[in-house]
Order: C-alpha cells, then structure tokens, then sequence
C-alpha cells in the first residue's frame, strides 16, 4: 500500500497524472497543496474516484474550498503525520 503525495497543480505540472498510470488499487492519494484543485475538474475527481482520497485541511481552507471539497477527508498535520506512518512506501511526485 503506497501513499502518493501530490503538492502541485495538477493544470501546471504531470506530477498526478503520472501517479494515476502506477497507483495501485489499495494506493491511497494525499492531495496538498495546489493540488487540491484538482479536485474541481471533473476529469481528475473521475480519475481519483477508484482510490482513497484525503486532503491537508489547511490547504482547503486556505482557498477557501471547505464547502467545494466537503465530501473529501481532510486531515490536521498530526492526522497527516499517522497517515503517512500506516503506509510501508510514500512517493511525493
């Protein structure tokens, strides 16, 4: 079970389109960052629909998507940090 870390946008770099071609089906995806837009195109929220999605709280709320971004889990740094300690590999792309 891998954890992929996106921090960029997914308009402005491949970074998630290249971990969407590898992922696995138990991977899970930890959108940071810019790279919680993503989840406002419908193309990316499809193509994350499979796997296990959460988000850095902060980050949505620091652009202001709490109510966009709702129906996703959003994780303080601590929750983040147990996150990333349950998973035997982590890739930031």
């Amino acid at each position: 079970m891998i954890l992929h870390q996106i921090q960029t946008s997914a308009a402005r770099d491949t970074a998630l389109s290249c971990a969407l071609r590898y992922a696995g089906k138990t991977d899970v995806f930890l959108l940071a960052g810019d790279a919680v837009n993503a989840l406002l195109k419908r193309q990316w929220a499809m193509a994350l629909s499979p796997f296990k999605v959460v988000l850095v709280a902060d980050d949505v709320k620091a652009r202001g998507l709490e109510d966009f971004l709702s129906n996703y889990e959003q994780l303080d740094y601590p929750a983040l940090v147990a996150l990333t300690l349950a998973h035997t590999k982590v890739i930031s792309w």
